[in-house]
C-alpha cells in the first residue's frame, strides 16, 4: 500500500512524499515534515537557495521501517557539487528523529528545469 503524504510546503513541482508504510499518519506527517525542514537546511555551494525550494528532490519515501530513499537531481550533470550534495542530503535527513537507514539516489529523469523552482527561490536568486 502507498499513501501520499502532503506537507504544507509541498507545491506544485515540488518533492513527492510516498510511503509503503504501516506507521500511523501523524507519525508519517510528522517525519514528512521534518524532513522537507532537514532539506531546506541544504545549500548547494553555488547557488543561495536550498535544494528543496530549487526543486532538486524528486520524491521522499518513507518505508515500514523508518528507512527512507530519496529520489534527487542536480542542476546539471556537470555540477561541481555532485559529489557532495548526495552525502549532504544523506546527513540531513539521517538527522531527523526516527528516521532509520537513508538512501539517496540521484536520478536525471525528469530532467531539472528552472520551472521546478518554488517562488521562494525565485525570489531569492532574483529570478521573476
Amino acid at each position: 500500500m502507498s499513501d501520499t503524504v502532503q506537507t504544507p510546503e509541498v507545491a506544485e513541482g515540488q518533492a513527492r512524499f510516498d510511503t509503503n508504510s504501516a506507521l500511523p499518519a501523524a507519525e508519517t506527517e510528522r517525519l514528512g515534515t521534518d524532513i522537507v525542514a532537514a532539506l531546506k537546511t541544504v545549500f548547494d555551494p553555488e547557488i543561495p537557495a536550498d535544494i528543496y525550494e530549487l526543486g532538486l528532490i524528486y520524491k521522499v519515501d518513507i518505508k515500514d521501517d523508518r528507512a527512507v530513499d530519496v529520489e534527487m537531481t542536480l542542476t546539471t550533470p556537470n555540477c561541481p557539487a555532485a559529489g557532495e550534495l548526495p552525502t549532504m542530503v544523506e546527513n540531513a535527513v539521517a538527522s531527523v528523529p526516527g528516521v532509520g537507514v537513508v538512501n539517496v539516489r540521484v536520478v536525471w529523469e525528469p530532467i531539472w528545469t528552472p520551472d521546478r523552482m518554488s517562488d521562494e527561490a525565485r525570489l531569492v536568486l532574483n529570478m521573476w
